[in-house]
């Protein structure tokens, strides 16, 4: 018996059942996000690698947003005063910097929306589908009018 290939397996479909490599924060985004997709249009086997990174985007989404609600979006800096010796006897206030986290969630939020759009989350990129989908409805010749032409 040979192996079935890759999109041919579950019969084509994604899995609702998120990979296990997943964290269990990305794995309850996959058990969210795999149904609505179905119901939506249908997804292929392929498309399991998008809906994973759309997932570990959300992830690290959430995680950084964590991090922003305990550190802030911005650190105060302190410069060290020493004495002669070296040692360290205070702390002298220089100002404030951005929290590097702010680009990893800024970045998470815009490869969200990304991918997101390209799998058809987005309420835009839903309606360009609904749109092909009537397009091609209509372009769609069933070749009935050449059946009942009278030649």
């Amino acid at each position: 018996m040979t192996a079935k290939k890759f999109k041919d397996s579950n019969e084509g479909k994604l899995s609702y059942r998120a990979p296990k490599h997943l964290s269990p924060l990305a794995s309850a985004c996959w058990r969210k996000t795999v149904p609505f997709l179905e119901e939506q249009k249908p997804v292929d086997k392929i498309d399991s690698f998008l809906v994973e990174m759309y997932c570990t985007q959300y992830e690290i989404y959430r995680n950084s947003y964590e991090h922003l609600k305990k550190h802030g979006e911005v650190q105060e800096i302190y410069k060290p005063v020493q004495d002669m010796t070296g040692a360290i006897i205070d702390r002298q206030f220089q100002g404030f910097k951005r929290n590097p986290m702010t680009q990893i969630y800024s970045d998470a939020i815009k490869n969200l929306t990304k991918i997101g759009s390209e799998l058809g989350l987005s309420p835009k990129s839903r309606s360009e589908l609904m749109e092909l989908n009537m397009q091609t409805n209509e372009n769609e010749d069933d070749g009935m009018g050449d059946f009942f032409d009278e030649d």
